[in-house]
């Protein structure tokens, strides 16, 4: 018969073994969770991106205006612009 160090130790690396299994195991399932998070995240990011390049291509920006813009009231009139551009014409 083995003596009982040899059974101890025998049930030590058996136990130590079991429990780092479990440790591995989790680590592992954590690891392929958090990848499938990260696939699913970059695929969404895809469509979102997809999205936006359609919905441009089907609204284009209105063209922007390179005359002087001459009515006071519009947010893109240039007080300064339209005096120098005055002041050319005499």
């Amino acid at each position: 018969m083995a003596s009982q160090g040899v059974n101890v130790l025998r049930y030590s690396a058996l136990l130590g073994g079991l429990f780092y299994g479990a440790w591995h195991q989790a680590t592992l399932n954590t690891q392929a969770k958090d990848a499938e998070k990260d696939r699913e995240y970059k695929h969404k990011e895809s469509l979102i991106q997809q999205a936006k390049a359609e919905w441009l291509r089907k609204n284009p920006p209105p063209p922007k205006p390179t005359g002087l813009v001459t009515d006071p009231e519009d947010p893109r009139f240039d007080l300064e612009a339209f005096l120098v551009a005055k002041a050319a014409e005499k």
